[in-house]
Protein backbone atom coordinates (compact mmCIF):
# COMPACT_ATOMS: atom_id res chain seq x y z
CA UNK A 1 0.00 0.00 0.00
CA UNK A 2 1.53 3.64 -1.00
CA UNK A 3 1.66 6.26 1.35
CA UNK A 4 0.13 9.44 -0.23
CA UNK A 5 2.92 12.07 0.31
CA UNK A 6 2.29 14.49 2.81
CA UNK A 7 4.39 17.54 0.42
CA UNK A 8 4.98 17.00 -3.15
CA UNK A 9 8.14 18.98 -4.44
CA UNK A 10 7.82 19.12 -8.67
CA UNK A 11 10.30 20.66 -10.72
CA UNK A 12 10.64 23.58 -8.65
CA UNK A 13 12.87 26.19 -9.69
CA UNK A 14 13.34 30.05 -8.20
CA UNK A 15 15.37 33.51 -9.03
CA UNK A 16 15.85 36.47 -7.56
CA UNK A 17 15.53 39.65 -9.43
CA UNK A 18 17.89 42.17 -9.00
CA UNK A 19 18.89 45.15 -10.58
CA UNK A 20 22.09 43.19 -13.02
CA UNK A 21 19.47 40.37 -14.11
CA UNK A 22 17.98 37.64 -12.63
CA UNK A 23 20.37 34.71 -10.82
CA UNK A 24 18.82 31.18 -10.14
CA UNK A 25 18.53 29.54 -6.99
CA UNK A 26 17.11 26.78 -7.46
CA UNK A 27 16.68 24.42 -10.34
CA UNK A 28 14.29 21.63 -11.26
CA UNK A 29 14.38 20.36 -7.45
CA UNK A 30 11.76 17.70 -6.77
CA UNK A 31 11.46 15.74 -3.70
CA UNK A 32 8.67 14.36 -1.77
CA UNK A 33 7.98 13.85 2.31
CA UNK A 34 5.27 11.47 3.37
CA UNK A 35 3.80 11.43 6.73
CA UNK A 36 6.03 10.35 9.76
CA UNK A 37 9.06 10.39 7.58
CA UNK A 38 11.97 12.93 8.47
CA UNK A 39 14.09 14.22 5.42
CA UNK A 40 17.80 16.31 5.92
CA UNK A 41 18.36 19.07 3.07
CA UNK A 42 22.12 19.69 3.41
CA UNK A 43 24.64 21.94 1.35
CA UNK A 44 26.91 24.62 1.89
CA UNK A 45 25.52 28.28 1.76
CA UNK A 46 24.02 29.63 -0.78
CA UNK A 47 23.20 26.20 -2.01
CA UNK A 48 19.14 27.10 -1.71
CA UNK A 49 18.23 25.19 1.09
CA UNK A 50 16.23 28.43 2.66
CA UNK A 51 15.14 29.63 0.11
CA UNK A 52 13.51 26.11 -0.97
CA UNK A 53 12.03 26.19 2.68
CA UNK A 54 10.63 30.13 2.91
CA UNK A 55 8.87 29.32 -0.91
CA UNK A 56 6.73 26.18 0.81
CA UNK A 57 5.51 28.27 3.71
CA UNK A 58 5.31 31.55 1.42
CA UNK A 59 7.73 33.23 3.42
CA UNK A 60 10.18 33.90 0.66
CA UNK A 61 12.13 37.70 0.09
CA UNK A 62 10.06 40.06 -2.28
CA UNK A 63 13.16 39.77 -5.00
CA UNK A 64 12.12 35.45 -5.41
CA UNK A 65 10.20 34.40 -8.69
CA UNK A 66 8.72 31.20 -8.95
CA UNK A 67 9.68 30.48 -12.38
CA UNK A 68 8.26 26.79 -12.73
CA UNK A 69 7.28 24.32 -10.45
CA UNK A 70 4.89 22.67 -7.96
CA UNK A 71 4.47 22.62 -4.24
CA UNK A 72 1.49 20.65 -2.84
CA UNK A 73 1.22 20.16 0.91
CA UNK A 74 -2.03 17.57 1.59
CA UNK A 75 -3.00 17.47 -2.24
CA UNK A 76 -3.14 21.37 -1.81
CA UNK A 77 -1.68 23.58 -4.19
CA UNK A 78 0.39 26.22 -2.28
CA UNK A 79 2.47 28.13 -4.93
CA UNK A 80 -0.58 29.80 -6.38
CA UNK A 81 -2.74 29.71 -2.70
CA UNK A 82 -4.09 33.34 -1.65
CA UNK A 83 -2.21 35.44 1.51
CA UNK A 84 -5.20 34.00 3.82
CA UNK A 85 -4.92 30.35 2.99
CA UNK A 86 -1.15 30.37 3.48
CA UNK A 87 -2.12 32.14 6.84
CA UNK A 88 -4.30 28.83 8.14
CA UNK A 89 -1.85 26.23 6.89
CA UNK A 90 1.49 28.44 8.58
CA UNK A 91 1.64 27.55 12.21
CA UNK A 92 -1.20 25.39 12.54
CA UNK A 93 -0.54 22.69 9.39
CA UNK A 94 3.42 23.61 8.94
CA UNK A 95 5.48 24.26 11.93
CA UNK A 96 8.21 26.55 10.74
CA UNK A 97 11.87 27.39 12.71
CA UNK A 98 13.48 30.11 11.32
CA UNK A 99 17.94 29.96 11.12
CA UNK A 100 18.25 33.34 13.19
CA UNK A 101 16.60 33.82 16.72
CA UNK A 102 18.26 37.20 17.01
CA UNK A 103 16.10 38.72 14.36
CA UNK A 104 13.06 36.15 14.84
CA UNK A 105 11.19 37.28 17.86
CA UNK A 106 9.54 40.28 18.59
CA UNK A 107 11.70 42.24 20.87
CA UNK A 108 9.01 44.31 22.33
CA UNK A 109 6.63 41.43 23.56
CA UNK A 110 6.89 38.80 26.47
CA UNK A 111 8.53 35.33 25.24
CA UNK A 112 4.90 33.57 26.76
CA UNK A 113 3.02 36.16 24.23
CA UNK A 114 4.94 35.00 21.61
CA UNK A 115 4.52 31.43 21.99
CA UNK A 116 0.93 31.74 22.58
CA UNK A 117 0.21 34.04 19.14
CA UNK A 118 -0.54 30.51 17.38
CA UNK A 119 -2.70 29.27 19.47
CA UNK A 120 -5.05 32.40 19.78
CA UNK A 121 -4.74 33.42 16.18
CA UNK A 122 -5.60 30.04 15.23
CA UNK A 123 -8.44 29.38 18.13
CA UNK A 124 -7.08 26.43 18.92
CA UNK A 125 -7.10 26.70 22.89
CA UNK A 126 -9.43 28.36 25.19
CA UNK A 127 -7.65 31.82 26.55
CA UNK A 128 -7.88 30.01 29.97
CA UNK A 129 -6.16 27.31 28.95
CA UNK A 130 -3.23 29.12 26.90
CA UNK A 131 -1.11 29.55 29.65
CA UNK A 132 -0.64 26.06 30.59
CA UNK A 133 0.11 25.50 27.15
CA UNK A 134 2.44 27.62 26.92
CA UNK A 135 4.36 26.63 29.85
CA UNK A 136 4.51 23.10 28.59
CA UNK A 137 5.78 24.62 25.25
CA UNK A 138 8.55 25.64 26.68
CA UNK A 139 9.21 23.12 29.25
CA UNK A 140 9.52 20.12 26.33
CA UNK A 141 12.01 22.73 23.75
CA UNK A 142 14.13 22.00 26.83
CA UNK A 143 13.69 25.29 29.04
CA UNK A 144 14.02 25.06 32.45
CA UNK A 145 11.69 27.62 34.79
CA UNK A 146 9.18 28.64 31.81
CA UNK A 147 7.47 30.29 34.17
CA UNK A 148 10.25 32.53 34.58
CA UNK A 149 10.91 32.44 31.07
CA UNK A 150 7.59 33.14 29.37
CA UNK A 151 7.53 36.64 31.61
CA UNK A 152 11.01 37.80 30.35
CA UNK A 153 11.43 39.50 26.81
CA UNK A 154 14.07 38.23 24.23
CA UNK A 155 17.14 40.39 24.68
CA UNK A 156 17.14 38.39 28.29
CA UNK A 157 17.46 35.45 27.06
CA UNK A 158 21.18 33.53 25.49
CA UNK A 159 20.72 32.88 21.88
CA UNK A 160 20.30 29.02 22.83
CA UNK A 161 17.03 30.03 24.96
CA UNK A 162 15.70 32.12 21.86
CA UNK A 163 16.30 29.24 19.37
CA UNK A 164 14.32 27.03 22.11
CA UNK A 165 11.68 29.45 22.04
CA UNK A 166 11.39 29.12 18.36
CA UNK A 167 10.92 25.29 18.21
CA UNK A 168 8.11 25.88 21.33
CA UNK A 169 6.65 28.45 18.65
CA UNK A 170 6.62 25.80 15.99
CA UNK A 171 5.32 22.92 17.78
CA UNK A 172 2.68 23.86 19.95
CA UNK A 173 -0.15 23.70 17.44
CA UNK A 174 1.38 20.03 16.98
CA UNK A 175 1.30 20.78 12.75
CA UNK A 176 1.76 17.69 10.69
CA UNK A 177 4.87 19.27 9.49
CA UNK A 178 7.63 20.83 10.93
CA UNK A 179 10.28 22.90 8.52
CA UNK A 180 13.52 23.82 10.97
CA UNK A 181 16.27 25.63 9.09
CA UNK A 182 19.82 24.90 11.58
CA UNK A 183 16.90 24.34 14.64
CA UNK A 184 19.97 23.30 16.51
CA UNK A 185 23.06 24.67 15.33
CA UNK A 186 22.98 27.31 18.75
CA UNK A 187 22.74 24.63 21.09
CA UNK A 188 24.53 22.61 22.92
CA UNK A 189 24.67 18.99 22.26
CA UNK A 190 23.03 18.29 25.56
CA UNK A 191 19.87 20.43 25.18
CA UNK A 192 20.44 19.52 21.03
CA UNK A 193 19.76 16.19 21.97
CA UNK A 194 16.69 15.98 24.62
CA UNK A 195 15.12 18.36 21.83
CA UNK A 196 15.53 16.29 19.00
CA UNK A 197 14.72 13.44 21.22
CA UNK A 198 11.69 15.09 21.62
CA UNK A 199 11.07 15.07 17.79
CA UNK A 200 11.20 11.71 17.52
CA UNK A 201 8.64 11.19 20.41
CA UNK A 202 6.15 13.23 18.31
CA UNK A 203 7.55 11.37 15.09
CA UNK A 204 6.09 8.15 16.81
CA UNK A 205 3.40 9.40 18.71
CA UNK A 206 1.29 11.40 16.47
CA UNK A 207 3.43 10.69 13.06
CA UNK A 208 4.98 14.63 12.63
CA UNK A 209 6.83 14.79 9.49
CA UNK A 210 10.20 16.67 9.46
CA UNK A 211 12.21 18.99 6.97
CA UNK A 212 15.22 19.46 8.49
CA UNK A 213 17.62 22.35 7.13
CA UNK A 214 20.86 21.60 8.21
CA UNK A 215 24.96 21.96 7.93
CA UNK A 216 25.35 19.33 11.17
CA UNK A 217 25.94 16.06 9.00
CA UNK A 218 26.00 14.06 12.75
CA UNK A 219 22.28 15.24 12.66
CA UNK A 220 21.57 13.96 9.62
CA UNK A 221 22.76 10.99 10.00
CA UNK A 222 20.92 9.83 13.56
CA UNK A 223 17.93 11.68 13.10
CA UNK A 224 16.75 11.32 9.51
CA UNK A 225 15.82 8.67 7.20
CA UNK A 226 16.22 10.54 4.27
CA UNK A 227 18.88 12.81 3.36
CA UNK A 228 19.00 15.03 -0.22
CA UNK A 229 21.98 17.04 -1.11
CA UNK A 230 21.39 19.91 -2.46
CA UNK A 231 24.44 22.45 -4.57
CA UNK A 232 24.11 25.64 -6.72
CA UNK A 233 20.06 24.97 -6.58
CA UNK A 234 20.17 21.41 -8.07
CA UNK A 235 19.33 17.82 -6.03
CA UNK A 236 22.99 16.09 -6.90
CA UNK A 237 22.29 13.17 -4.30
CA UNK A 238 19.16 11.44 -2.18
CA UNK A 239 19.05 8.49 -0.24
CA UNK A 240 18.85 6.60 3.06
CA UNK A 241 21.80 8.23 5.81
CA UNK A 242 23.70 5.02 5.22
CA UNK A 243 23.16 5.72 1.45
CA UNK A 244 24.70 9.28 1.16
CA UNK A 245 26.90 9.04 4.16
CA UNK A 246 28.41 5.94 4.00
CA UNK A 247 28.69 5.36 -0.02
CA UNK A 248 28.73 8.67 -1.41
CA UNK A 249 28.40 9.27 -5.07
CA UNK A 250 28.74 12.55 -6.17
CA UNK A 251 32.03 13.92 -5.64
CA UNK A 252 30.28 16.95 -3.60
CA UNK A 253 28.61 14.62 -1.38
CA UNK A 254 32.17 13.01 -0.74
CA UNK A 255 34.13 16.62 0.39
CA UNK A 256 30.69 17.19 2.44
CA UNK A 257 31.14 13.64 3.99
CA UNK A 258 34.99 14.58 4.42
CA UNK A 259 34.89 17.98 5.78
CA UNK A 260 32.38 16.75 8.65
CA UNK A 261 34.18 16.31 12.06
CA UNK A 262 31.18 15.10 13.68
CA UNK A 263 31.71 11.88 11.44
CA UNK A 264 34.75 11.15 12.30
CA UNK A 265 38.25 12.13 14.44
CA UNK A 266 39.49 14.51 11.10
CA UNK A 267 42.25 15.66 13.98
CA UNK A 268 43.85 18.97 11.44
CA UNK A 269 46.65 19.19 14.71
CA UNK A 270 48.32 16.49 13.69
CA UNK A 271 48.80 17.79 9.95
CA UNK A 272 51.88 19.70 9.47
CA UNK A 273 54.40 21.30 12.06
CA UNK A 274 55.46 24.41 11.53
CA UNK A 275 58.55 25.04 8.60
CA UNK A 276 59.04 21.12 8.84
CA UNK A 277 60.16 21.26 12.90
CA UNK A 278 58.06 19.59 14.88
CA UNK A 279 55.96 21.12 17.49
CA UNK A 280 56.80 21.14 21.33
CA UNK A 281 55.15 18.78 23.53
CA UNK A 282 52.25 20.10 25.27
CA UNK A 283 53.89 19.79 28.92
CA UNK A 284 56.99 21.10 27.55
CA UNK A 285 55.59 23.94 26.01
CA UNK A 286 55.79 27.65 27.68
CA UNK A 287 52.93 29.02 29.47
CA UNK A 288 50.97 32.04 27.60
CA UNK A 289 47.88 31.69 29.70
CA UNK A 290 47.17 30.57 33.17
CA UNK A 291 43.88 31.18 35.15
CA UNK A 292 44.20 30.12 38.79
CA UNK A 293 41.20 29.76 41.11
CA UNK A 294 39.07 32.06 39.28
CA UNK A 295 35.43 33.09 40.80
CA UNK A 296 33.64 35.45 38.95
CA UNK A 297 30.35 36.23 40.76
CA UNK A 298 27.21 38.40 39.85
CA UNK A 299 24.62 40.42 41.79
CA UNK A 300 21.40 39.57 42.14
CA UNK A 301 18.06 42.01 41.83
CA UNK A 302 16.60 42.28 45.16
CA UNK A 303 13.38 41.24 43.97
CA UNK A 304 15.08 37.54 43.46
CA UNK A 305 16.08 37.87 46.97
CA UNK A 306 19.72 39.65 46.70
CA UNK A 307 23.19 37.80 47.00
CA UNK A 308 24.87 36.69 43.93
CA UNK A 309 25.31 34.11 41.10
CA UNK A 310 28.36 32.11 40.75
CA UNK A 311 28.90 31.78 37.40
CA UNK A 312 32.55 30.89 37.85
CA UNK A 313 33.68 28.57 40.44
CA UNK A 314 37.63 28.13 41.31
CA UNK A 315 38.26 27.17 37.34
CA UNK A 316 41.77 27.16 36.63
CA UNK A 317 43.24 26.44 33.40
CA UNK A 318 46.61 26.71 30.81
CA UNK A 319 46.83 27.51 27.52
CA UNK A 320 50.52 27.03 26.23
CA UNK A 321 52.45 28.21 23.11
CA UNK A 322 51.45 27.10 19.92
CA UNK A 323 48.94 24.77 21.19
CA UNK A 324 44.86 24.92 21.42
CA UNK A 325 43.15 24.01 24.55
CA UNK A 326 39.01 23.60 24.02
CA UNK A 327 36.91 24.92 26.89
CA UNK A 328 33.63 23.25 26.69
CA UNK A 329 30.34 22.73 28.49
CA UNK A 330 26.53 23.08 28.14
CA UNK A 331 24.67 26.69 27.68
CA UNK A 332 25.54 28.88 30.96
CA UNK A 333 28.31 26.22 32.15
CA UNK A 334 30.26 29.61 32.49
CA UNK A 335 32.54 29.17 29.29
CA UNK A 336 31.84 32.46 27.82
CA UNK A 337 32.50 34.56 31.28
CA UNK A 338 35.85 32.62 31.54
CA UNK A 339 36.77 33.88 28.34
CA UNK A 340 36.22 37.13 28.98
CA UNK A 341 38.03 37.31 32.08
CA UNK A 342 40.90 35.88 30.72
CA UNK A 343 41.25 38.88 28.13
CA UNK A 344 40.15 40.94 31.28
CA UNK A 345 37.32 42.20 29.56
CA UNK A 346 35.21 41.24 32.77
CA UNK A 347 37.13 41.41 36.51
CA UNK A 348 37.43 38.14 38.19
CA UNK A 349 35.51 38.21 41.89
CA UNK A 350 38.71 36.11 42.79
CA UNK A 351 41.71 34.02 41.21
CA UNK A 352 44.50 35.73 39.44
CA UNK A 353 44.88 36.04 35.21
CA UNK A 354 48.56 35.71 34.20
CA UNK A 355 49.92 36.21 30.79
CA UNK A 356 53.65 34.94 29.88
CA UNK A 357 54.08 34.66 33.44
CA UNK A 358 52.97 37.88 34.46
CA UNK A 359 50.29 38.27 36.94
CA UNK A 360 47.43 40.77 34.99
CA UNK A 361 44.74 40.63 37.48
CA UNK A 362 44.62 44.39 38.57
CA UNK A 363 46.00 46.05 35.26
CA UNK A 364 44.10 49.20 34.40
CA UNK A 365 44.05 52.02 32.32
CA UNK A 366 47.02 52.33 29.62
CA UNK A 367 48.42 49.24 30.54
CA UNK A 368 45.38 47.60 30.08
CA UNK A 369 44.95 49.11 26.70
CA UNK A 370 47.88 48.08 25.55
CA UNK A 371 47.37 44.51 26.33
CA UNK A 372 44.94 44.19 23.81
CA UNK A 373 48.03 44.20 21.22
CA UNK A 374 48.88 40.82 22.90
CA UNK A 375 45.49 39.53 23.28
CA UNK A 376 42.78 39.28 20.84
CA UNK A 377 38.92 37.59 20.34
CA UNK A 378 36.96 35.89 17.32
CA UNK A 379 33.78 36.20 18.44
CA UNK A 380 30.56 33.51 17.20
CA UNK A 381 28.45 35.59 14.93
CA UNK A 382 30.43 36.99 12.17
CA UNK A 383 27.27 39.23 10.90
CA UNK A 384 27.55 40.81 14.18
CA UNK A 385 31.16 41.10 14.76
CA UNK A 386 32.04 43.81 11.89
CA UNK A 387 30.97 47.44 11.64
CA UNK A 388 28.35 47.75 8.32
CA UNK A 389 29.70 51.12 7.65
CA UNK A 390 32.97 50.29 7.23
CA UNK A 391 34.73 49.08 4.40
CA UNK A 392 36.97 45.40 4.62
CA UNK A 393 39.89 47.34 4.60
CA UNK A 394 38.81 49.84 7.14
CA UNK A 395 37.56 46.89 9.58
CA UNK A 396 41.04 44.88 9.11
CA UNK A 397 43.19 48.14 9.61
CA UNK A 398 41.26 49.48 12.38
CA UNK A 399 43.61 48.16 15.54
CA UNK A 400 46.51 49.52 13.78
CA UNK A 401 44.94 53.33 13.56
CA UNK A 402 43.48 52.38 16.94
CA UNK A 403 47.28 52.06 18.43
CA UNK A 404 49.17 54.87 16.01
CA UNK A 405 50.83 52.46 14.34
CA UNK A 406 51.80 52.58 11.15
CA UNK A 407 50.64 55.50 8.76
CA UNK A 408 47.79 55.04 6.01
CA UNK A 409 50.01 53.52 3.05
CA UNK A 410 51.28 50.87 5.17
CA UNK A 411 48.33 49.75 7.23
CA UNK A 412 46.73 49.55 3.60
CA UNK A 413 49.32 47.78 2.38
CA UNK A 414 49.25 45.52 5.75
CA UNK A 415 45.22 45.00 5.43
CA UNK A 416 46.01 43.68 2.39
CA UNK A 417 48.39 41.17 3.00
CA UNK A 418 46.28 40.00 5.98
CA UNK A 419 42.82 39.14 3.75
CA UNK A 420 45.78 37.31 1.42
CA UNK A 421 46.82 35.06 4.81
CA UNK A 422 42.94 34.11 5.60
CA UNK A 423 42.41 33.10 1.25
CA UNK A 424 40.27 36.28 0.20
CA UNK A 425 40.65 37.71 -2.65
CA UNK A 426 42.03 41.17 -3.16
CA UNK A 427 38.43 42.35 -4.13
CA UNK A 428 36.83 42.04 -0.86
CA UNK A 429 38.93 45.02 0.69
CA UNK A 430 36.60 47.21 -1.33
CA UNK A 431 33.39 45.64 -0.36
CA UNK A 432 31.19 45.77 2.97
CA UNK A 433 30.64 43.34 5.48
CA UNK A 434 26.68 43.10 3.94
CA UNK A 435 28.14 41.81 0.46
CA UNK A 436 30.04 38.59 2.29
CA UNK A 437 28.88 35.45 2.93
CA UNK A 438 29.16 34.28 6.89
CA UNK A 439 32.66 32.20 6.07
CA UNK A 440 33.93 35.62 4.14
CA UNK A 441 32.84 38.09 7.38
CA UNK A 442 34.95 35.09 9.78
CA UNK A 443 38.24 35.31 7.78
CA UNK A 444 37.46 38.85 8.02
CA UNK A 445 37.35 38.40 11.33
CA UNK A 446 39.93 36.69 12.00
CA UNK A 447 42.40 38.69 9.28
CA UNK A 448 41.43 41.70 11.95
CA UNK A 449 42.46 40.08 14.77
CA UNK A 450 45.99 38.81 13.42
CA UNK A 451 46.03 42.67 12.41
CA UNK A 452 48.50 43.35 15.90
CA UNK A 453 50.14 39.97 16.04
CA UNK A 454 48.83 38.72 19.38
CA UNK A 455 50.19 36.25 21.00
CA UNK A 456 47.14 34.82 22.03
CA UNK A 457 43.43 34.53 20.60
CA UNK A 458 40.60 33.70 22.13
CA UNK A 459 38.04 31.62 19.46
CA UNK A 460 34.26 31.77 21.07
CA UNK A 461 32.19 29.31 19.04
CA UNK A 462 34.40 30.38 15.96
CA UNK A 463 32.04 27.96 13.08
CA UNK A 464 28.91 27.01 15.17
CA UNK A 465 27.24 29.20 12.59
CA UNK A 466 28.97 27.84 9.79
CA UNK A 467 28.23 24.70 6.90
CA UNK A 468 30.71 22.22 7.11
CA UNK A 469 32.67 22.85 3.83
CA UNK A 470 33.59 26.71 4.86
CA UNK A 471 33.90 25.14 8.53
CA UNK A 472 36.53 23.08 7.67
CA UNK A 473 38.60 25.75 6.05
CA UNK A 474 38.58 28.10 8.56
CA UNK A 475 39.87 25.44 10.87
CA UNK A 476 42.38 24.43 8.31
CA UNK A 477 43.17 28.05 8.13
CA UNK A 478 43.66 28.48 12.30
CA UNK A 479 45.72 25.25 12.00
CA UNK A 480 47.89 26.74 9.09
CA UNK A 481 48.26 30.01 11.23
CA UNK A 482 49.31 28.52 14.36
CA UNK A 483 52.09 26.67 12.56
CA UNK A 484 53.37 29.66 10.70
CA UNK A 485 53.27 31.99 14.00
CA UNK A 486 52.93 29.72 16.78
CA UNK A 487 49.57 31.81 18.27
CA UNK A 488 47.97 30.10 21.20
CA UNK A 489 44.27 29.71 21.19
CA UNK A 490 41.19 29.62 24.03
CA UNK A 491 38.49 27.70 21.52
CA UNK A 492 35.00 27.80 23.10
CA UNK A 493 32.62 25.41 21.94
CA UNK A 494 29.63 23.45 22.63
CA UNK A 495 30.52 21.14 19.42
CA UNK A 496 32.91 18.24 20.83
CA UNK A 497 33.06 17.13 17.37
CA UNK A 498 35.05 20.29 15.90
CA UNK A 499 37.36 20.57 19.54
CA UNK A 500 38.77 17.06 19.39
CA UNK A 501 39.27 18.13 15.80
CA UNK A 502 41.19 21.29 16.93
CA UNK A 503 42.35 21.02 20.32
CA UNK A 504 45.55 19.80 22.11
CA UNK A 505 43.80 19.80 25.17
CA UNK A 506 40.39 19.98 26.62
CA UNK A 507 38.60 21.45 30.11
CA UNK A 508 35.14 20.60 30.51
CA UNK A 509 32.65 22.82 32.33
CA UNK A 510 29.73 22.58 34.34
CA UNK A 511 28.09 25.06 36.37
CA UNK A 512 30.87 27.15 36.50
CA UNK A 513 33.24 24.49 37.88
CA UNK A 514 35.98 22.30 36.30
CA UNK A 515 35.08 18.10 36.15
CA UNK A 516 37.51 17.25 33.85
CA UNK A 517 40.43 18.34 32.24
CA UNK A 518 43.55 17.13 30.30
CA UNK A 519 44.85 15.79 26.64
CA UNK A 520 41.86 15.81 24.07
CA UNK A 521 42.82 11.79 22.60
CA UNK A 522 42.70 11.07 26.76
CA UNK A 523 39.81 12.55 27.66
CA UNK A 524 37.65 11.56 24.56
CA UNK A 525 39.10 8.02 24.64
CA UNK A 526 38.83 7.24 28.16
CA UNK A 527 36.61 10.43 30.11
CA UNK A 528 36.73 9.76 33.42
CA UNK A 529 33.56 12.09 34.73
CA UNK A 530 30.18 10.80 34.29
CA UNK A 531 29.44 14.55 32.79
CA UNK A 532 32.01 13.80 29.93
CA UNK A 533 30.35 10.73 29.39
CA UNK A 534 27.26 12.28 28.91
CA UNK A 535 28.79 14.92 26.83
CA UNK A 536 30.48 12.40 24.12
CA UNK A 537 27.29 10.38 24.33
CA UNK A 538 25.04 12.77 23.10
CA UNK A 539 27.18 13.78 19.96
CA UNK A 540 24.90 13.33 17.00
CA UNK A 541 27.21 11.02 14.38
CA UNK A 542 29.16 9.82 17.09
CA UNK A 543 27.61 6.32 17.04
CA UNK A 544 28.14 6.10 13.02
CA UNK A 545 32.22 6.89 13.80
CA UNK A 546 31.96 3.83 16.48
CA UNK A 547 30.23 1.46 13.95
CA UNK A 548 32.85 2.34 11.07
CA UNK A 549 36.06 1.94 13.37
CA UNK A 550 34.65 -1.18 15.37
Amino acid sequence: MTTTPLLEVEDLRLAYRGRSGTVEAVRGVAFQIAPGERVALVGESGSGKSTIASRIIGLQARSLETTAGSIRFQGRELLDAKPRALRHVRGREIGYVPQDPTVSLNPVKRIGEQVAEVLLLHRLEHRRLVHDCVLEALRDAGIDDPELRAGQYPHELSGGLRQRVLIAIALIASPALLIADEPTSALDVTVQKRILDRLDEQVAAGGLAQLFITHDLGVAADRTDRILVLRHGELVEQGTPDEVLGAPKHPYTQQLVDDAPSLHAVRRTHTAPRDGVELEKVDEAPEVLRLEGIVKEFPLPRGAGGGAFRAVDDLSLTVRRGHTTGLVGESGSGKTTTGRIALRLEAATAGRVLLGGEDITEWRGERLRHLRRRVQIVQQNPYAALNPRMSIAQIVAEPLASFGLDDRRRRARKAAELIDRVALPATVLRRSPGELSGGQRQRVAIARALSLEPEFLLLDEPVSALDVTVQAQILDLLIELQHETGISYLFISHDLAVVRDLAHEVTVMRNGRVVEQGPTEALFEHPSAAYTRELLDAIPGGGREREAVG
